[in-house]
């Protein structure tokens, strides 16, 4: 059965995907009628973004596909490693902006109309900062639609720096000073790439991050540790061992106490498991947990 979080995200993201259609075309229009190179960039921005969506929705269907005889453990992995894809993509495209706009001051900068860049810049960020918010209120907890709305709120910023370009080029005009706002395009463009340069590094880092096995966010871990250290009062228990894992919307657990022998049997080792699922329950991930209960720590040391 298909959990209500899956289906949340899968319809963020087709909308994600639509949304991001209509303005990369419009975006490209613009750009190549205008032949103002930060517009085109923005729409060649957005439209890897909607090829990484479309690569996104084909992920969050697969993971949601459960285990299968070819894959007994799922296919949550497909998550961080479509968050690694959209980090270098995302990488890939500033570098190329950034080497293009260098070439175009070198060549003495290129003649925009500031008009037409303040209204598609207050337009498109518009559009970027509503869409972010919707998707984090339609799908809070989901890696995927997180690594949609860093695209979406990067769009939205590099929007808004058209709007302080336009504004410094229609200053430079009314000063005469017409040479110098040839480069407002160029350097807007090499702005645009040092601001949103955080973005590919924070997804890169997250995906790998997953891919390898790395211990979960801060708060996630905080949020475990509780959940044991709620069962472990419970039931008069050790200060246990802890190791976790989060890959996609997979959350692993293992929690080792060291007790007496003598004075613990079967069904109460179960009690004690079942307590541990329980705790971690409410953090809303697909729990994968095993709680052992053993006289003889060197096993899990």
């Amino acid at each position: 059965m298909v959990v209500p979080e899956v289906m949340a995200e899968a319809r963020t993201l087709r909308v994600s995907l639509w949304v991001s259609a209509a303005t990369a075309a419009g975006a490209l229009i613009v750009g190549l009628l205008s032949g103002t190179r930060i517009i085109v960039f923005d729409g060649a921005y957005m439209g890897i973004g909607l090829v990484l969506s479309g690569i996104s929705l084909k992920a969050s269907s697969a993971s949601a596909g459960g285990p299968t005889r070819r894959f007994p453990f799922g296919r949550d992995a497909l998550t961080p490693l479509v968050v690694l894809i959209q980090g270098i993509a995302v990488a890939a495209t500033l570098l190329v902006a950034a080497g293009d706009a260098v070439l175009v001051i070198r060549d003495g900068g290129s003649p925009v109309s500031p008009t037409i860049i303040a209204i598609y810049g207050a337009v498109t960020a518009a559009i970027g900062f509503v869409v972010a918010w919707w998707m984090r209120r339609s799908a809070p907890d989901s890696d995927l639609v997180g690594a949609e709305i860093a695209q979406w709120r990067a769009g939205a910023i590099l929007s808004v720096m058209m709007l302080v370009g336009a504004a410094v080029a229609l200053v430079l005009q009314r000063f005469g000073l017409d040479d110098v706002a040839l480069y407002v395009d160029p350097a807007l463009v090499l702005l645009a790439c040092l601001v949103l340069a955080y973005i590919p590094i924070g997804l890169i880092r997250a995906g790998l991050n997953e891919l390898l096995e790395g211990a979960p966010s801060k708060e996630l871990d905080a949020a475990i540790t509780a959940a044991v250290q709620v069962v472990r009062h419970e039931y008069g228990l050790q200060e246990p061992l802890v190791r976790s894992g989060k890959v996609g919307r997979k959350l692993y657990v293992e929690v080792d106490f060291v007790v007496a022998g003598s004075d613990w049997n079967v069904a109460q080792e179960d009690a004690v498991r079942r307590a541990v699922l329980t705790a971690l329950e409410p953090l809303g991930l697909d729990v994968w947990a095993y709680v052992a209960l053993t006289a003889s720590p060197e096993l899990f040391e």
